[in-house]
């Protein structure tokens, strides 16, 4: 099983019909267990998390990952077109009310927490991955700053 955070402007999730979306895959960690698990297990669980919008939307069914051009030309942001993505085939969709939200009040930046007092990210990832030295994790960084979001 995976979880994996996805994200990009308004709209990146196309619709493809009323039972099928398509999920554009784009540059990220490289590491490929999201789409290398969909091979051994097809199930895929989806939740839509809006800026500002405590209610969320859940959505349920398969995927499979397709580098289909067609598909994914429309995904293109400037200029770069996602080498794969995920058509999603819906089996069921509802939403969540907004209760844990508000609760947690993820959206309400006066109770955000100050960054400072937690590890950097290069911390948690040097305690994380085992043999993974801070030159090796710098010139993994300046590739990714090189390649940019898209």
């Amino acid at each position: 099983m995976d979880v994996s955070p996805r994200g990009d402007p308004p709209g990146f999730v196309r619709e493809l019909d009323e039972r099928t979306l398509l999920l554009p895959d784009r540059v990220g960690n490289n590491r490929l267990d999201a789409m290398t698990n969909l091979l051994v297990n097809p199930r895929i669980g989806l939740l839509f998390l809006v800026s500002g919008m405590s209610e969320t939307l859940r959505i349920n069914g398969t995927a499979r990952v397709t580098d289909d051009p067609r598909l994914l030309a429309p995904s293109a942001i400037n200029g770069r077109q996602p080498k794969v993505g995920l058509v999603i085939t819906i089996e069921e969709a509802f939403l969540h009310c907004a209760k844990a939200l508000v609760r947690s009040a993820l959206w309400d930046a006066t109770r955000h927490i100050d960054r400072a007092i937690l590890p950097t990210y290069a911390e948690m990832l040097f305690d994380h991955v085992s043999g993974l030295t801070r030159e090796e994790n710098e010139r993994q960084s300046q590739v990714m700053a090189e390649r940019g979001l898209y």
